[in-house]
């Protein structure tokens, strides 16, 4: 992957995250995560670049580098196709170090938060059976080792693109840049890095109420099943519900509780509030950073998020 280091050096350094027009290298946000940012960058038609500004100094980034690499490592072990990406580390004088990481650019129209938009149901259901595929080695590598060593995805739609390679059809993840792995039971994510943008008095409380539940689900092949089948209600489609049982309830492994229609508008309303606090906080944040204090606050918030 050739980059233009120097280029997003500039970036950076010129980056208002209030403000993103106001600097001097031309870039378009292509995606919001709730700790993150995915920017097109100028001359780099190709790629994309993931800004995570979470870390108090280089050690701590390349800590977080080094959990990324081995998260990839081990995905790819398992035969998931994840695209070419490459890591940079930022420093700006007084602020926090920044971690870029780059990734190979996908079709937008690919991506399967879109083809259920796009495709007939049958095509759907092709689609849920990939990423179901793709859910079992995670499990069946989980069983084999833990609690040793323990991976999860975030298989939400919009992590998942479908690529088309001649007569063939290749299922490919994006979301690397969340490296869930457990050693001996532990999350090796530290779940402050996804608590900074909430005010500091509120921190404690976050992470007691809500960062271990989150990071945790996933692991939990209900849960992170649940949780895919209720991204359909963010994304407007709840009438494929249905077929998402279908599929997923055939494939979960022995002894788990199948999922229900129920459990799943229960488990969305909980997510949603979750979610709405947390971008309340968020925002609430970057109002007295700014407005009260007259600092700089390093978080780019989205814009309105139908759910």
């Amino acid at each position: 992957m050739q980059l233009d280091y120097g280029l997003l050096e500039r970036f950076e350094n010129g980056l208002d995250p209030q403000n993103l027009t106001a600097s001097a290298v031309r870039a378009e946000v292509v995606g919001d995560g709730e700790m993150s940012t995915v920017f097109k960058i100028d001359n780099h038609p190709a790629v994309v670049f993931k800004r995570l500004p979470l870390f108090k100094d280089r050690a701590a980034a390349e800590s977080y580098v080094a959990m990324f690499d081995e998260y990839c490592g081990l995905l790819k072990q398992l035969g998931i196709f994840l695209p070419e990406s490459e890591t940079i580390i930022i420093e700006v004088p007084k602020r926090p170090v920044t971690l870029y990481i780059a990734q190979a650019m996908l079709p937008a129209e690919r991506f399967g938060h879109r083809l259920i938009h796009t495709q007939d149901k049958d095509s759907v259901k092709q689609l849920i059976e990939s990423i179901m595929a793709a859910s079992e080695k995670v499990w069946q590598f989980c069983k084999e080792n833990g609690p040793d060593l323990e991976v999860a995805l975030d298989g939400q739609l919009s992590n998942w693109v479908l690529i088309e390679e001649g007569n063939e059809s290749k299922l490919v993840f994006i979301d690397t840049g969340t490296p869930f792995i457990k050693k001996n039971g532990q999350n090796l994510l530290d779940p402050d890095l996804l608590i900074q943008a909430v005010p500091k008095p509120l921190r404690w409380l976050i992470k007691w109420l809500f960062a271990d539940e989150v990071l945790n689900r996933y692991y939990d092949p209900q849960k992170n099943m649940i949780d895919l089948a209720a991204n359909l209600f963010k994304e407007q489609k709840p009438e494929l519900i249905p077929v998402f049982i279908e599929v997923i309830n055939q494939k979960l492994p022995a002894g788990v509780t199948p999922l229900t229609i129920k459990g799943i508008e229960s488990y969305y309303r909980e997510d949603k509030f979750i979610w709405w606090l947390f971008l309340g906080l968020r925002r609430i944040d970057c109002w007295l950073a700014t407005n009260i204090f007259r600092q700089r606050y390093e978080f780019i918030l989205p814009g309105k998020i139908k759910r």
